[in-house]
């Protein structure tokens, strides 16, 4: 009785972070993703430099980094929970760094593109903070944390473009690599004084008397169903969507453009607290709401001929956005209880990877078929048919409460 008393106090005895730490966190992979997100939009002005001349290359190279990173994310996960959340957080941060070095001063598109796989390969710092997360909080303070994650990626998402560009006239985008790896640098000495959450058991090798929750697996492959639907639907919108604005408003500004592209990301960071007050407790109806109100507004892109027009549209895109990545993350931290929390979140950083391959890979055939707008009708088609498939789940999931 006193060794099952044991080892519920070391499962329940987390190191709770305070808020300040768990910012810190955030605040490590918003810096550590500048390179990471801001400049492969670059692509197409950094490759002539390197012999492809006609940036014939972009489009691959752009998703390299993505399907590298999918590869390795559950084996670093793995060995997260087998030698420390920590740890294993400060190695995808100097992985970055020494991949973007190697992409800075890379003098050959072979060598650039290697730097790229390794980007992929040592980064993972995404799954390995919400997984360092996991380990510490729980309940609603970890759905919290995990959507001030997604928080930090919108940011970067929308800060970091801008700051590229206008370091562009006085550094190359290419050359911008190696001055950016300064930024994962920065982020490991700030995470290097956070505390190192205790490993855990690998799940199902616990002792069977000692009471705890038992993993939910139907759950668990719910979230990840969701996750790649979420991420193919709204993704698949990213790639062409400057061009379907340029025909449909050739008088717009590239400046312009530019703000709708970004307006669903600054939508969350708005809108993300509010919204996970009302939604954690109750996340698939958040979820189906979420899914509903991004089908809608891409399908709304269709049609769309007028600047008022695509502002309200881009701004029910960004409310269904954050329903949708709030609920997720209610979702992941629900599914968390009773399972090693890096092995969990590696798989889901696999899937959610694997939506955004799959969905760049859709979008470039529909838009050689029918153009620029196929992409968007594509991603509500994908939404829509996710939320009512969903819909049964959440009429199960409010008759049992």
């Amino acid at each position: 009785m006193t060794a099952v008393l044991d080892k519920t106090r070391v499962r329940d005895e987390r190191p709770v972070l305070r808020t300040r730490q768990v910012h810190a966190v955030a605040a490590c992979y918003f810096v550590a993703s500048f390179a990471a997100l801001g400049l492969p939009p670059y692509l197409t002005e950094i490759l002539p430099s390197l012999g492809d001349h006609e940036a014939r290359w972009a489009g691959l190279l752009y998703i390299v980094p993505t399907v590298f990173g999918a590869l390795g994310a559950p084996l670093w996960g793995r060995l997260a929970d087998r030698y420390g959340r920590k740890r294993l957080l400060l190695r995808a941060q100097l992985g970055l760094a020494l991949s973007f070095l190697l992409a800075g001063w890379a003098d050959s598109l072979p060598a650039f593109t290697a730097a790229l796989v390794l980007q992929g390969i040592l980064g993972g710092t995404f799954a390995a903070s919400n997984g360092y997360l996991a380990a510490a909080l729980d309940g609603q303070r970890l759905s919290w944390a995990l959507t001030l994650m997604q928080g930090a990626a919108r940011l970067a998402l929308v800060a970091a473009p801008i700051l590229v560009g206008g370091l562009s006239p006085w550094i190359s985008p290419h050359r911008q690599y190696a001055l950016l790896a300064v930024l994962p640098l920065a982020a490991a000495l700030m995470l290097a004084a956070l505390p190192e959450p205790p490993r855990t058991e690998p799940a199902g090798t616990a002792d069977a008397t000692a009471p705890g929750p038992e993993p939910d697996r139907p759950a668990l492959r719910t979230l990840y169903a969701l996750e790649f639907a979420f991420v193919l639907a709204t993704v698949i919108s990213y790639p062409y969507l400057i061009t379907l604005v340029g025909r449909r408003l050739p008088g717009l500004g590239p400046a312009a453009s530019g703000v709708l592209f970004a307006l669903p990301h600054v939508c969350y960071l708005l809108l993300a607290k509010p919204v996970h007050r009302a939604v954690a407790d109750r996340p698939h109806l958040g979820a189906v709401t979420g899914f509903a109100c991004v089908a809608v507004a891409l399908a709304g892109h269709w049609g769309a001929g007028s600047v008022a027009s695509f502002v309200l549209l881009r701004l029910l895109l960004g409310a269904g956005m954050t329903l949708g990545l709030v609920s997720l993350s209610a979702l992941a931290a629900d599914a968390c209880r009773g399972r090693d929390p890096g092995r969990m979140f590696g798989s889901l950083e696999f899937i959610s990877k694997a939506g955004a391959v799959v969905a760049g890979a859709v979008a470039a055939v529909s838009n050689d078929a029918w153009g620029p707008a196929a992409p968007v009708v594509a991603g509500s088609a994908v939404a829509a048919l996710t939320a009512l498939v969903s819909t049964p789940t959440l009429l199960r999931t409010r008759w049992s409460r």
